[in-house]
């Protein structure tokens, strides 16, 4: 059998082969799986991998969605089952209501403090549940994190909208966006910040562990807080606008709470198609340079693995 489960179904090579990948590891549908087809995807997919036989009723199609619905809920590293809002497959519908209450209540400074509160609240569970690595992050690590991530994206946000009072409607609509970028390089570093201090696993290509690399896991946290911010950019300012120029128009006179459902939708169909094609910017399984590793993991490198350039590590989402 020919089939290779611990390699994605796609290309990672190529964008289009890593957007087909991540539409079907955040596919929404995903997330309505019980524990019960859970459990038996993981079992089909171990089995698979011992045993290299087709299971009986099974074909390599539907090998394959079951594979991407056991990635879809468990972590890579650990082989643990992720928190289900934490998981990728949760970003669409989850997104959808949080991002679309920010974007709706942004006028008051109590529902600025709320929706960002619930948003930041959202996404380290997110970012603790995707990190990378197998290490546990303490309480009073997790604690810290959480507090800094909350505080960056509530003054971030308490400030503009002092800023923007007196200004055109549509810079009101796009404080959340601000709040939501600056917090996303406080949140994904704080949450990750066991593997920026202790290093994150780097293998060779065989998949041979090489050691930790601090190295490793800035290069994968930068890139994860880039994916992330042009993530949010559809959902958070196209739906602003769009909904500014509906309203401009009179499109809410008659019906003002209209605005509510129209802007979900929107939010909806931005958060559902960004969330895979932003994952897809950067390969999951990201390469550094020999050279870029630290210099004991380098010599270590060149004497066990003499022939290798190149050493691989997961980045995280």
């Amino acid at each position: 059998m020919s089939i290779d489960l611990d390699k994605p179904h796609y290309d990672q090579a190529t964008y289009t082969g890593r957007a087909k990948h991540f539409l079907q590891l955040t596919n929404p549908l995903n997330i309505l799986a019980s524990d019960k087809e859970l459990d038996e995807a993981k079992k089909i997919v171990t089995e698979f991998r011992k045993t290299r036989k087709m299971p009986p009723g099974y074909d390599e199609e539907k090998l394959w969605r079951t594979k991407y619905l056991y990635d879809s809920a468990f972590h890579p590293d650990t082989g643990e089952k992720m928190f289900a809002i934490g998981r990728m497959s949760a970003q669409a519908p989850m997104n959808t209501i949080i991002t679309g209450c920010m974007i709706t209540f942004y006028k008051t400074t109590a529902a600025t403090v709320f929706w960002q509160w619930v948003n930041q609240t959202f996404n380290a569970v997110v970012n603790y549940t995707n990190r990378s690595g197998d290490a546990p992050l303490s309480k009073s690590q997790l604690l810290a994190s959480y507090c800094a991530a909350c505080g960056g994206a509530l003054g971030t946000a308490l400030y503009l909208n002092n800023k923007v009072k007196n200004m055109k409607p549509i810079y009101a609509r796009l404080v959340p966006f601000a709040a939501v970028c600056g917090a996303n390089f406080i949140n994904i570093p704080m949450m990750r910040s066991n593997e920026l201090m202790n290093g994150t696993p780097v293998f060779d290509t065989n998949g041979q562990r090489l050691g930790e690399s601090k190295r490793a896991a800035a290069m994968g946290i930068g890139l994860v807080c880039v994916s992330r911010v042009l993530m949010a950019v559809p959902g958070m300012t196209l739906t602003p606008m769009v909904t500014n120029y509906a309203t401009r128009r009179g499109l809410f006179c008659h019906y003002p709470l209209a605005v509510i459902p129209f802007q979900l939708f929107l939010v909806g169909l931005c958060v559902t198609f960004a969330t895979p094609l932003c994952c897809a910017l950067f390969e999951q399984r990201a390469a550094i340079a020999i050279n870029s590793l630290e210099p004991d993991l380098q010599e270590q490198a060149r004497k066990k693995f003499p022939k290798e350039k190149e050493f691989y590590f997961n980045k995280g989402l």
